[in-house]
This record gives structure tokens, sequence and C-alpha cells, in this order.
């Protein structure tokens, strides 16, 4: 039975309550204020939902992760990172790389990056918890991505590009630069062919909870205001 949550109380079910079909739906209702985004990724579970549904909240199993020391760069990405093409920053534009994610996408109908959930991560990003990356072209924003950064585990969330190879761009400079600060994990949420080529791969729910409890509270060496270039390749 689906749990639905109470405005008043931020807890979550277990996760080992999320429902097999649909794939990891474990509670709906609730609202998307930072207290309660902030509870739900600190429990293992995130926010996806259209409009006109009610606020759904999933936690999938298996989990889509990637480990900062895995990623995968081809030597085609290799060899456009070193022709220097791009310049990726840090936290220099959030709003306008989560309304980018949000724009229509050729291959989906409508977004679930509607206008509430926007608002919330600008907030969370004011609150110095989401953060932003950056891919610009001769001055003009053509990829990025965003999520949330929590002790030694990053929660992506959504990416974007409108130049090839600029959203890969963005995620394997992130990646390396996540590594860098100690990060353990990134997470990754559903399956895709992309993510999968830049070397994503599953574990189960459990052992997604056990990283949760493990690195939620360490701390990093994260430094989100560098105006950064593209990593070597």
């Amino acid at each position: 039975m689906l749990t639905w949550l109470q405005r008043d109380s931020l807890t979550f079910p277990p996760l080992d309550k999320a429902l097999r079909e649909p794939n990891g739906l474990l509670a709906a209702g609730g609202d998307l204020r930072a207290e309660r985004l902030i509870a739900a990724y600190r429990h293992g579970c995130f926010p996806w939902f259209q409009d006109g549904q009610p606020i759904l909240w999933w936690s999938p199993d298996p989990r889509t992760v990637l480990l900062p020391g895995e990623v995968h760069m081809s030597r085609s990405l290799r060899k456009v990172i070193r022709q220097g093409h791009f310049r990726v920053t840090f936290d220099q534009a959030f709003a306008e790389v989560i309304r980018a994610c949000a724009a229509p996408r050729p291959y989906a109908d409508g977004t679930w990056i509607t206008t509430p959930m926007q608002q919330a991560y600008i907030e969370l990003h004011a609150k110095g918890v989401a953060h932003s990356v950056e891919v610009w072209q001769d001055e003009q924003l053509v990829g990025g991505l965003y999520g949330l950064a929590m002790g030694k585990l990053f929660f992506g969330e959504s990416m974007f590009s409108r130049a090839d190879n600029a959203s890969k761009v963005g995620f394997v400079t992130l990646v390396e630069h996540l590594k860098a600060w100690g990060f353990e994990l990134i997470d990754c949420q559903m399956p895709t062919q992309h993510l999968h080529s830049l070397g994503a791969r599953a574990i189960s729910r459990a052992q997604f909870a056990d990283y949760l409890q493990r690195y939620l509270d360490q701390p990093s060496d994260a430094d989100w205001l560098s105006t950064l270039q593209p990593a070597d390749g």
C-alpha cells in the first residue's frame, strides 16, 4: 500500500516498503519545501512526477550510481577535452541550468522539472545544498547539470546539452573534482545509456542505503566557488 505523506511530518516510510511495480515508488504527497527535500535525499528517495500528478517519491532497486574512480572517458571525449573548446564552471548560473534542464526535449512529452520543482531546487542552491555545473562555449551556456551535495555523496538530478559532448565534458569534469574532494559516490538515480557509457552501474537499494549511512555526515574538501577549466584528459 502506498504511503501518503502528511504536511506536518518529514518522516518517510522505510525504503523496503517501496513498490516493485512501478519500481521504487515509495510515497506520495507532502510538499517540496527545503527541509522535506533534504530529508528525502538523506533517507534515500527523491521526487519525480509530472504536472497534474501528486508529488511522488521514489527509491528504485537497483539504484544507478557512479563511483568517482570509475568514470569512463572514451578516446573521442578525451580529445574533445584536450582541444579546450569548452570552459566549465561551478555554481555560476544555477537558475539558468535548471531552466535549461526543464526545457522541452524531442524525445519526451512534458517535463518533470516543473516550475515548483525549479523554485524548490533554487532555494536549495541558496542554502548551499544544490549545485550546478555550467559548460560554456564562446560565452554561451551550451551544457550543464545540477544536483545536491551532502557529506561525501553527490545526488545528480538532470543534465542538458546544446552542443555535441557538452554535457559529457561537464559531467566528467565534475566527477574528477568530486574524486579530488574525497567524494565516495554519485547517485544517478535511474539507468540511461548515456550514464552507462560514462561508467555508471547498478547497485542494490540496500547497498545504496549503506553508502548513505557511512558517508552522509562525513565532511568533504569541496570548493564549489572555483572557476574551472575542463579536467585533463
